[in-house]
């Protein structure tokens, strides 16, 4: 059969512009390439869009290093809604290079501008096909205070928390510090549109309370402080079915947190000492039934098109917590939504080709 041709989106001008780099690495090294025509396009930190080395190795994430994209003078011309989709690149000679009609983009983007709606609706103006969520799910997903709007709405669980906004902390810190005193006393201060852990902070007893708000609010305008909720951290991955059949759940996965406070971003994915990926999650059958039960609530309360891990506190009486949707989650080789697709049977390589065909049907 005719291959088709994907363009791999990575990087872009969030704060998580690595870790979409390096999870791009990980796509470019397995996506099927007897099935699929792959074009690299990277986004700078500044925004441009530029034609990428077909080079897993490139974007390899370790601590030394982290990967991102540089401008190499190329230029993305992507196609117009009224033509067809033939994508052209302009040379850093001035030149202009066609590279065949594409038939979808699978966008690796994490955070602000990629994870928020922004460049599904991008691509939605273009007509131009493009894997995973679409702009309103992305959107509601990206911002934790609404997620957590739309999940209490669904009557799924949610810690206890509240929003604070940048004036709201500005014009009256004593009523603020009521407030997250009220919560316990520990709390996460985190900012609303993030995501990778970039600017959580532990907060105890108040104390650093004022760091933890400036690091938070150094990423937006809306910073989410919640309680800490004493249980296992678990994880499933959801994939939207094809052709109108229903969503569907992983196996769980546990982060077992052995020294670190929490599960912060050296422990995500720089390989840091103190946090293991136990998958699939220790765990009866009777709760992998009621988190997969509950994953899927979830998916369906944001009105998700595409995928999403979906992460819960467990509590010692079974109660279960939704923490968060993310609805790019990483694909590096530490990263938990590929492991549980693989310990539910499905190969790293097959859930590209996955995610692929589900943006493709839809």
């Amino acid at each position: 059969m005719d291959k088709q041709t994907v363009v791999v989106l990575f990087g872009g001008r969030s704060s998580e512009h690595s870790i979409s780099s390096a999870t791009a690495g990980g796509v470019l090294r397995a996506i099927d390439r007897d099935r699929y025509e792959v074009i690299p396009v990277g986004i700078t930190r500044t925004g441009a869009f530029v034609l990428e080395e077909d080079n897993p190795a490139k974007f390899a994430l370790d601590a030394a290093r982290l990967p991102e994209v540089v401008d190499n003078g190329t230029r993305v011309l992507w196609p117009q809604p009224d033509g067809d989709r033939t994508l052209r690149v302009a040379q850093s000679d001035g030149s202009v290079t066609e590279y065949g009609e594409i038939d979808i983009v699978l966008p690796l983007l994490h955070g602000l501008h990629g994870e928020d709606g922004a460049i599904q609706g991008f691509f939605d103006v273009l007509e131009v096909p493009y894997a995973g969520c679409g702009i309103l799910d992305s959107a509601i997903c990206l911002d934790k205070h609404f997620t957590k709007l739309a999940l209490s709405a669904a009557g799924i669980a949610v810690a206890p928390g509240v929003t604070i906004r940048r004036r709201q902390w500005e014009s009256d810190p004593a009523g603020v510090r009521a407030q997250i005193a009220s919560l316990g006393s520990v709390v996460f201060v985190k900012p609303a549109s993030a995501g990778s852990s970039v600017g959580v902070s532990r907060v105890v007893d108040g104390e650093g309370l004022e760091e933890a708000m400036r690091i938070a609010f150094a990423e937006d305008v809306k910073v989410l402080v919640e309680s800490k909720i004493d249980g296992r951290e678990i994880e499933v991955g959801v994939l939207a079915g094809r052709d109108g059949a229903p969503a569907r759940a992983s196996l769980p996965g546990e982060v077992v947190l052995t020294s670190r406070s929490f599960y912060d971003f050296e422990g995500k994915y720089l390989g840091g000492d103190g946090v293991e990926i136990v998958c699939p999650a220790e765990v009866d059958n009777e709760l992998i039934a009621r988190l997969r039960e509950t994953a899927l609530r979830a998916f369906e309360a944001v009105d998700a098109k595409g995928l999403a891990r979906v992460d819960f506190f467990v509590t010692p009486g079974g109660d279960l917590i939704v923490n968060e949707l993310n609805t790019m989650p990483g694909f590096t080789p530490i990263s938990m939504f590929p492991k549980c697709w693989i310990a539910s049977g499905m190969s790293y390589s097959d859930l590209i080709t996955e995610l692929v065909e589900i943006g493709l049907g839809r």
